[in-house]
């Protein structure tokens, strides 16, 4: 409710699995059909998709079916048909395998398992056994698991792992997403689906014309968000987008650019980039007001703070949400992130003050959503000279919005004539540290400032 005083804005929730598992990352699922009792129950997920829906805001689901956990019921019946050389069990195939003593192929991991003579693929964990696709009977499974949520109320998926479907074999995983998405669009036309394909533009473009994949380029410290966030040339970063954009709608009319900074797999951005800087807005500004449909990782909104350190886990970047209102929701086992390192702040310590970094974020995205020409429009980049201030100009049925940033500590002055940006912009909008002033065509920027001009 953008009238409200509590509403973030966001318009969906990514669940990370909730599916029965043993460990506190639920990626080793032993049951698909079950909500892990720490989570609630499915009548419980049913009715969070209803209130979301309510709310105009949609749910989707993390979906791994390249492996489960060992412990699952799929596995025993696996083992036992092995084990009892019950070659018409519906389950004898079920997982990859290779005759005992075989040695792995390149980049895979194959584990003998006790009492069988063949050999399972586990490359992400020995107790994460992979699935075999080539087997129509498991394809038929997580089809149904998939359709069993999607009428149960849910909107789509994250696919986890979607290019290990064959390891290292993209033009059969393309195959297999391309099957199984078309099979779930004829179960729900407006599904939403977005993948994890963590690699280089070279392999998720091989993924692209089938669906969205996350822009891993762009994230974490080392990604160019980051980088620019902390007093650098926006025009690098517009121009970069303006490429991904050509080069996605090439591969798929209605592809998008999906970015973030962070999520549960890499350190938090709240350690890199800081509150205080500046350079924590900035990349909020720089991401969330960009073309596609973006990603905030929770407590982003915060300054949650979580890094793996020397852990071997990731328990440290999971850690629990502070809500400030009692929640008793603890963090996961393995953490062994200081308390002392982390924010101070809840949600609600931050919720009623027009300086924090939740409200800051809030604006953005009620920003963000006033403006559809922002995530939809036809984008084009603005070629701004001799000035680390960039934007661009995107248009959407008949009307036009520039977006300009300056990440720099300075005010910065530019003559948009320059760039091609016509008369007739007003300023809509600033969001930052500053203000912006508009004389004709030229353009006064304070510093770690953005601006909309409509």
């Amino acid at each position: 409710d953008p009238a409200s005083e509590n509403s973030l804005g966001v318009e969906g929730i990514w669940l990370t699995p909730v599916f029965a598992s043993p460990s506190y990352h639920k990626y080793d699922i032993t049951d698909y059909y079950t909500v892990d009792p720490r989570f609630g129950t499915v009548e419980d997920l049913k009715e969070l998709t209803e209130e979301c829906h309510r709310r105009g805001m949609i749910v989707i689901l993390d979906l791994p079916i390249n492996h489960m956990s060992s412990r699952s019921d799929w596995y025993r019946f696996f083992y036992n048909a092995r084990l009892m050389h019950n070659f018409k069990n519906a389950y004898y195939d079920f997982f990859s395998t290779l005759p005992a003593g075989s040695p792995n192929p390149p980049g895979r991991k194959f584990i003998p398992v006790r009492n069988l003579d063949v050999l399972v693929e586990a490359n992400f964990s020995d107790d994460m056994p992979e699935l075999n696709f080539d087997n129509e009977a498991v394809r038929q499974a997580v089809l149904e698991v998939a359709r069993f949520w999607l009428e149960a109320g849910v909107d789509g998926f994250r696919f986890d792992a979607a290019k290990y479907i064959y390891y290292n074999d993209h033009d059969r995983s393309v195959a297999f997403c391309d099957w199984y998405i078309g099979e779930l669009k004829k179960i729900r036309s407006d599904l939403y689906v977005v993948a994890e394909v963590w690699d280089g533009e070279g392999v998720t473009d091989r993924y692209t014309p089938v669906m969205n994949t996350f822009n891993f380029a762009v994230a974490q410290q080392s990604g160019l968000i980051a980088e620019i966030a902390k007093h650098g040339d926006v025009n690098r970063f517009t121009a970069y987008i303006q490429r991904t954009v050509d080069r996605l709608k090439g591969l798929r009319d209605d592809a998008m650019n999906i970015l973030f900074i962070a999520n549960h797999d890499t350190d938090r951005c709240a350690g890199y980039l800081t509150v205080a800087s500046g350079s924590m807005q900035m990349a909020a500004n720089l991401y969330l007001l960009s073309p596609g449909s973006p990603f905030i990782y929770y407590g982003e909104e915060i300054g949650l703070r979580g890094s793996r350190g020397g852990a071997n886990t990731d328990a440290n970047r999971r850690l629990a949400m502070l809500w400030g209102d009692g929640d008793t929701v603890a963090d996961p086992v393995g953490t062994t992130y200081l308390a002392k390192n982390q924010t101070p702040y809840s949600v609600l310590d931050l919720q009623g003050r027009s300086d924090s970094i939740y409200t800051y974020y809030k604006r953005l995205l009620m920003v963000r959503r006033a403006y559809p020409e922002i995530a939809a429009g036809d984008y084009r980049a603005l070629t701004l000279q001799n000035t680390k201030v960039g934007g661009f100009v995107s248009t959407l049925n008949g009307g036009s919005v520039a977006v300009l940033h300056n990440t720099t500590n300075r005010d910065i002055t530019v003559n948009l004539a320059g760039a091609g940006l016509w008369q007739g912009f007003a300023i809509a909008e600033t969001v930052g540290f500053g203000t912006a002033v508009l004389d004709g065509t030229v353009l006064t920027l304070s510093a770690k400032t953005s601006v909309i001009l409509k």
